[in-house]
């Protein structure tokens, strides 16, 4: 198992982007979560075998209809303490 942190930038808070990924990454069996931060971008930090990863991040790229996605940022982290995968709260900073 791995773990990918994701920063997701563009046109990507109030458009449905954190349920999109909460509903692509249950589908692909992924644990971790998905949260709005307050410089307008979207964090992902999601655990699983590097497949399921790469297809992640693939939709990360393409995002619901109502976004647009400009930059993926990604890099290996340590998996989080939550177990399955939730929407947090989003963080101010």
């Amino acid at each position: 198992m791995r773990t990918r942190r994701f920063l997701v930038a563009g046109r990507v808070q109030g458009v449905g982007f954190r349920y999109f990924v909460y509903r692509e990454a249950q589908r692909l069996g992924l644990s971790g979560f998905v949260r709005n931060l307050g410089d307008g971008r979207v964090e992902v930090v999601a655990t699983g075998d590097e497949g399921a990863l790469n297809r992640l991040e693939a939709l990360l790229w393409r995002g619901p209809v109502m976004a647009n996605v400009t930059m993926v940022e990604v890099e290996e982290t340590e998996p989080p303490a939550n177990q399955g995968f939730v929407i947090l709260s989003s963080r101010r900073s």
